[in-house]
């Protein structure tokens, strides 16, 4: 007659415990469901496969000139403008050489008459006179002439005596090159203003001697073509 032991049932805890491990395993089946639905991992594959292997290339722009602006077009020759300011730091505006048509030839004294300007025949104490410049090109065809800083010359004088040269402290000429139309008249566009002092290389920062009252001329030349007649005014 064999001995049977008698099998223990599992106490109470072993039951909660083993219902707690069902349950934590049902809350992960459910968990994963729906991380699957809303994640959708194989949309993500879908669309990595249907899209191109490189970005798309930009759209190229065009490249922007130097100055930023588009080539002015060939419309015509404009009118020369001659500007200056004061001693003799002038300035000829206008189209240059490179750009004028070869059969256009230079001005030659013959052909343009250059005059000498004053804004007063008379200046009292503390007036300070204002030169200009007039140039007419006097035939019926067009010519070039260099109107720019280094083209551009002022005296004023008393007699034999120079007191003023607006190339004496002149800084930086240069050269501008335009078309005078035939008939066309250009004066300057604003006027030099002389200080009433006595000009020198040697004086350009320095102190200056006032000039006396009397009579003055003013000569001027443009392009290498002088003034006809100078400008005559007085200092009182």
């Amino acid at each position: 007659m064999s001995s049977h032991t008698p099998r223990r049932r599992p106490t109470p805890a072993v039951y909660r415990r083993r219902r707690l491990a069902v349950l934590l395993l049902a809350v992960l089946i459910v968990g994963g469901i729906v991380a699957l639905v809303v994640w959708q991992p194989w949309r993500a594959m879908t669309d990595a496969a249907s899209s191109p292997s490189g970005d798309a290339p930009a759209s190229a722009s065009p490249a922007p000139t130097p100055d930023g602006s588009v080539p002015p077009t060939a419309s015509g020759t404009p009118s020369p403008r001659v500007t200056s300011s004061a001693d003799g730091d002038a300035e000829g505006s206008g189209d240059s050489g490179d750009e004028k048509p070869t059969d256009v030839p230079a001005c030659t004294t013959g052909d343009v008459t250059v005059t000498a300007g004053v804004d007063k025949g008379s200046y009292g104490t503390g007036e300070l006179p204002k030169l200009s410049i007039t140039l007419v090109n006097d035939t019926d065809q067009p010519c070039l002439i260099n109107v720019g800083t280094a083209a551009q010359a002022f005296e004023i004088t008393s007699g034999s005596d120079t007191w003023w040269r607006s190339t004496d402290c002149q800084t930086e000429p240069s050269d501008q090159v335009v078309q005078l139309d035939a008939g066309k008249t250009v004066a300057s566009a604003s006027p030099i203003v002389w200080d009433r002092t006595r000009s020198s290389v040697d004086t350009c920062d320095g102190d200056r001697q006032k000039a006396l009252p009397g009579w003055y001329n003013l000569s001027v030349s443009i392009g290498g073509i002088g003034s006809a007649e100078p400008a005559s005014f007085t200092l009182r």
